[in-house]
């Protein structure tokens, strides 16, 4: 294997990697900013009141994307198995 080769298969995992965490990693900001703009605006300071509806939406956007994050998961697993014999030349 060339360097040039282990460079390229990591980028992929890495873009991958990025790829699935993004949506869920998204949803989690906005909601996060807008529960905080509410906290500030109502001037409820509770640790909680951040917290749960976090992992709600969390929990929400990995049930909506799951059948398209195992998808991309099954798509790229399969092709390193199948491109193992060409990997090793």
């Amino acid at each position: 294997m060339s360097p040039d080769f282990v460079i390229g298969f990591a980028k992929g995992a890495i873009e991958l990697t990025l790829e699935l965490a993004l949506p869920i990693l998204l949803v989690s900001l906005v909601v996060g900013v807008v529960v905080s703009v509410l906290q500030a605006a109502t001037q409820i300071q509770e640790q909680t009141l951040s917290f749960i509806p976090k992992i709600v939406s969390i929990f929400v956007a990995f049930i909506v994307t799951f059948p398209w994050l195992l998808e991309k998961i099954t798509t790229y697993t399969t092709e390193v198995f199948v491109n193992i014999p060409n990997y090793i030349r």
